[in-house]
């Protein structure tokens, strides 16, 4: 995390106001020190402590970052000898930590703006539609070769599982289950399936 100067990030106005001239730039400079030298010391417990509190690492350094501004607005309490320190920075950092987290929660959930609408529900004519052209086809075809399409197509079989069920070999299901489909296929251009059709 690189330490901006409070002042920069503030456009150079400090605690009091507007400074003018060598004094005043002199007391810039030994605030950016005490800041930087405070961040030497302490930022490093400072970062991991915010980042275990909000489990974000950019967002915990932000809340350092806002720590040390602080810390800079209030340097008195860092030179004044009255308490620690590292406690009242730890304070600041949990309270900044505290704020960020209830603004989120009471920000509503964001929604991506390309998110996809949902899925509109099916209309079920087409299947209707599909259903009166092939049962028709279906009823059309011998009865070894309807019963290999039923078992592996609509009951979802292996060709094992439908050769155990029919009791004839794998081989049969796999010839039947070809011929089956190339017949089907024909009666769903308009053509016989029937005549002509070779039958294993």
């Amino acid at each position: 995390m690189s330490l901006r100067s409070p002042g920069a990030r503030r456009g150079r106005a400090t605690r009091n106001g507007p400074r003018t001239g060598s004094a005043a730039e002199r007391q810039d400079a030994a605030d950016e020190a005490l800041i930087r030298a405070v961040y030497a010391e302490h930022g490093g417990a400072l970062l991991a402590f915010t980042t275990r509190l909000l489990g974000d690492r950019a967002a915990a350094e932000d809340v350092v970052q806002e720590v040390l501004v602080r810390a800079w607005q209030h340097a008195d309490v860092l030179t004044n000898g009255k308490g620690s320190v590292r406690s009242w920075l730890f304070t600041v950092a949990r309270n900044l930590a505290t704020d960020r987290v209830r603004a989120q929660r009471a920000r509503p959930a964001e929604v991506a703006e390309d998110a996809a609408p949902p899925p509109l529900s099916g209309d079920h004519a087409d299947r209707v539609v599909d259903t009166l052209t092939v049962l028709p086809a279906l009823e059309r075809l011998s009865a070894d070769h309807r019963e290999v399409l039923q078992q592996v197509y609509f009951q979802g079989r292996s060709l094992p599982e439908t050769a155990a069920v029919l009791g004839v070999p794998p081989g049969t299901v796999k010839s039947r289950s070809y011929y089956a489909l190339r017949a089907l296929r024909t009666a769903l251009v308009g053509r016989d399936p029937v005549e002509g059709a070779v039958t294993p």
